[in-house]
């Protein structure tokens, strides 16, 4: 993929995953942090499944080819930031996807992250037992 080609881009996000993706002209291959998806989510099927919905959600499985850089966070996030990040960059290559991403939900961002720890809990929540005597 040449650097002169036109590309579409967006930029996804989840918990504290960050996705940059571009989207080519292309046959579908889908590139994460210059590996294959296959590749960098392993035996993860889900989530190699979770990546692709917005392109299946268009009907343009096979019509780009999709090469993302995403950071931070696990894998779920990983994949939930690179999932928004393509039903970004298909809205950019064309405004008319923009009502099934929506309709998905693909746009909207997850703003669920974990809670700060609180003084005098043990976790963000949880407090130490009580003991009455």
């Amino acid at each position: 993929m040449s650097e002169q080609q036109r590309y579409y881009q967006g930029t996804g996000r989840r918990k504290t995953a960050v996705a940059r993706v571009r989207l080519y002209p292309g046959d579908g291959d889908f590139v994460v942090n210059g590996r294959s998806a296959q590749e960098f989510f392993g035996g993860r099927v889900l989530y190699q499944r979770v990546i692709r919905e917005p392109l299946e959600a268009a009907n343009l499985t096979g019509s780009f080819n999709v090469l993302v850089k995403v950071r931070g966070g696990g894998f779920s996030g990983k994949a939930e930031a690179v999932r928004h990040g393509v039903a970004r960059a298909l809205v950019d290559a064309d405004p008319a996807n923009k009502p099934v991403m929506r309709q998905y939900g693909f746009l909207t961002r997850d703003a669920r992250i974990k809670e700060r720890k609180k003084p005098g809990l043990v976790k963000a929540r949880r407090a130490k037992q009580y003991t009455k005597r």
